[in-house]
This record gives C-alpha cells, sequence and structure tokens, in this order.
C-alpha cells in the first residue's frame, strides 16, 4: 500500500533535484551549438539517462526511506509471542515463494496496514501496521503478508521502477520542449536558454510529474489483483477475501481513519481522485477473488 507513495515521492524528489542541480550548473549539452534550439535525440537520451538514474536511485533506498518515514521498528531477535509468530509466518510464506527471507518489522498506525519494498526479491522488507495487528484475526494477518510477499516474489518493485523511468524520461523531455517553447516564444530569448526556460521547465516537470503519476498507479492497480493471487495460493482464498471484507468493514465505518486511508491510496473518493489511487475498490478486488476462486 505504502511502498507505491514511497517510491514515487522519492522519485520525484531526485528528479527535481537532479533537474535543479544539472540548470545550476548549466548543464545543455542538449542544445544546439547556435543556440537557437533543442537538439531532440540528444535531449531524449538526456533524459532517458537521468529519468532511468532517479528511478533506480530511489528503487535502491527504497527500503531505507521506509524505515525512517514511517519509523518501522525491525524485529531482529523477537520480545514476544505475537512477534515470534511475524517473523516465523514470514518465513514460511516467504520460503513458500521461494524467496529469500525478508526483513520484518512493526510500524505505529492506528490504521490496518501493511507494505513490501525492496530492489532485490531476497533483500525485501515486509512491515505491518499496529493497526492490522489489532483488527485482524491471525487467519487474515498471514493473507495480507501474503500478498505483500507476492509483491516480492512477483518482482513488482523493479517492474515498477522500469515503468517509473521511462515515465520519467518522457515528462522530462517534454518539460524542456516546453520550457524552450517558453523561453523562445514569450521570453523572446533568442541566445540559448534564459531564465524562463530554466522556471517553465521545472514547474512543466512538477505538473506533468503529477499527471504521469497517473499511469504508475493504474499499473500498481494491475499489480494489486497478482498480489491478492498470491496471498489466496500462499494461504488460502478464503483468508485472503475475509482479510479483503475486514478491510471494507473498517473504512466504510465513519472514523478518523478514512482520511488517512484515502492518504494511502487504499481508498478513493470520485473518478478523479481514483485515477491517482494505487489500489483497485475492495469490491472490485473481493469479487475478482470470487470469480477466480469460485466460478
Amino acid at each position: 500500500m505504502l511502498r507505491i507513495i514511497l517510491f514515487m515521492a522519492t522519485n520525484l524528489a531526485v528528479i527535481l533535484v537532479a533537474s535543479i542541480t544539472l540548470s545550476l550548473l548549466g548543464v545543455g549539452s542538449y542544445f544546439e551549438q547556435n543556440g537557437s534550439g533543442l537538439n531532440l535525440q540528444n535531449l531524449l537520451v538526456f533524459c532517458l539517462v537521468f529519468g532511468m538514474a532517479g528511478s533506480i536511485v530511489s528503487l535502491l533506498i527504497s527500503k531505507w526511506m521506509a524505515k525512517r518515514s514511517m519509523g518501522v521498528q525491525i524485529i531482529d531477535n523477537p520480545h514476544n509471542s505475537g512477534e515470534q509468530w511475524l517473523v516465523s509466518t514470514v518465513k514460511e510464506l516467504s520460503d513458500k515463494a521461494g524467496i529469500g527471507m525478508p526483513e520484518v518489522g512493526i510500524f505505529s498506525s492506528s490504521a490496518p496496514n501493511a507494505f513490501a519494498t525492496g530492489w532485490n526479491k531476497n533483500n525485501a522488507l515486509v512491515a505491518v501496521s499496529t493497526g492490522l495487528l489489532q483488527r485482524m484475526d491471525r487467519e487474515e494477518v498471514k493473507a495480507v503478508l501474503g500478498h505483500e510477499i507476492g509483491h516480492v516474489a512477483n518482482g513488482d518493485m523493479v517492474t515498477l521502477a522500469l515503468i517509473q523511468g521511462v515515465v520519467n524520461a518522457f515528462v522530462m523531455f517534454f518539460a524542456r520542449i516546453i520550457g524552450n517553447f517558453v523561453d523562445k516564444a514569450i521570453f523572446k530569448n533568442e541566445n540559448g536558454p534564459g531564465i524562463g526556460f530554466f522556471i517553465a521547465t521545472i514547474v512543466s516537470e512538477i505538473i506533468l510529474g503529477i499527471l504521469a503519476s497517473t499511469i504508475v498507479a493504474w499499473f500498481s492497480r494491475r499489480r494489486e489483483f497478482r498480489a491478492d493471487q498470491a496471498g489466496a495460493e500462499l494461504v488460502s482464498p478464503a483468508a485472503m477475501a475475509s482479510a479483503l471484507m475486514r478491510l471494507k468493514e473498517t473504512y466504510d465505518q465513519p472514523s478518523e481513519l478514512n482520511g488517512e486511508l484515502v492518504a494511502f491510496g487504499i481508498r478513493g473518493e470520485g473518478k478523479f481522485s481514483q485515477l491517482f489511487s494505487t489500489h483497485p475498490p475492495l469490491d472490485v478486488r473481493i469479487q475478482a477473488l470470487k470469480d477466480r476462486y469460485q466460478g
């Protein structure tokens, strides 16, 4: 749930910092030598290199970012039976899925939540919220863990990084075309890139980056169905469906949790917000499980 949001936010920050740094350093090898415009071929190569670099950096530091931003407490040595069960369950499921044992952690949140992240399926992190452990029984928690292990085994973070890298490249590419147009047509600058180019490029990157996030969100929604399937097969279809029903019951109850759940992209309100949602509606996910295992 959280891994996509953390990844996308980190990626956007990396790209913006890289763009500003390149601008300050005057890196502009994609401009024609006479300053008349852009060399589109050089620009495309430039954007692909830095777009992929931003995505790869985000992937490599995803575990580090998740631990610090969410305050994840890693369970190195279980202190009670609950932590021991959590670690042994993740070990059981990861062995069954054919991946290396992930780090296991708990973070403080009243919302029932969990995520898995990491650049390597044999060196991942699986974390659950205190709210999840309090609101679900062990079979439901196990199904959620199976869902997250499924993300790791399916290589979702690596695939996401590749997609995000391509998206980054096109955002940077078109942002610079817009910046060049603004510089030439509005600021009337004919002597190489001026201040109008740099300002318009950065603003365009922010706007286009937000719009392009709908592509990554769409991909994330597709992968959730596969992760649900993994949870059903690693644990049981009944347990996975029960966990989703428990989430739906929690979200349908008017409470202070709803704002947090919308922010995490789990529950979108309205068609526009659903474009940015990283998860399909729970009713759709539950029905997909029923169609697959009961149809």
